[in-house]
């Protein structure tokens, strides 16, 4: 079930979820406004050929931040990883989902590409995965609005949530916009 505005309050007053820094006036309907931090992780495209999922590659992005009072700018087909400012905090009974602002998908900015979903657990800063569409670079200003984040009620408490040592959580407690992990679990199934 997806929280409205009122459960979210309520959520937040109860210590289920905690989001940090927090501003009431984000609280929307049924979301909660985040806002972009001013640290990116550029990619080295110069360094490879190709990206390999299966192997470790630590130079393949670089990390960027932008001075006070500057935009970082992303060009027209440019994919780079921001996250949030608020450091995002859920019980074991709710899931998130990040969405991208309508406003700034009108203007071609993909807050998310693919992995917006939120596991029940999860505390740290949301890696967001920027794609811009558009023909023009976007600005995009550290502090603004990105995106807005839909909290969900599970139908139970996720019995091994977010963290617990049976799933790895490999972004737990991340800070800033982090790269991606996905070689420490490696495998393919038989086709």
């Amino acid at each position: 079930m997806l929280l409205s505005d009122r459960d979210l309050v309520a959520e937040l007053k109860a210590g289920n979820l905690a989001l940090d820094p927090f501003e009431p006036d984000l609280i929307q309907p049924s979301s909660i406004d985040v806002r972009l931090d001013r640290l990116f992780r550029v990619f080295n495209n110069h360094l490879y050929t190709h990206i390999d999922p299966s192997i470790q590659q630590d130079d393949l992005t670089t990390l960027v931040e932008v001075a006070d009072g500057e935009p970082f700018v992303l060009h027209p087909g440019e994919f780079v990883l921001a996250s949030t400012l608020e450091v995002v905090t859920l019980g074991d009974e709710l899931a998130g989902r990040l969405e991208g602002k309508s406003s700034l998908g009108r203007l071609g900015l993909l807050t998310h590409s693919t992995a917006g979903f939120i596991d029940p657990g999860f505390s740290g800063h949301v890696t967001l995965e920027l794609s811009n569409v558009a023909t023009l670079p976007i600005t995009l200003w550290p502090g603004m609005k990105i995106g807005q984040l839909c909290v969900f009620r599970l139908s139970s408490p996720a019995e091994h949530p977010y963290g617990s040592s049976v799933y790895g959580s490999r972004y737990q407690g991340q800070r800033g916009p982090t790269p991606s992990k996905s070689w420490q679990n490696w495998r393919t199934w038989a086709v």
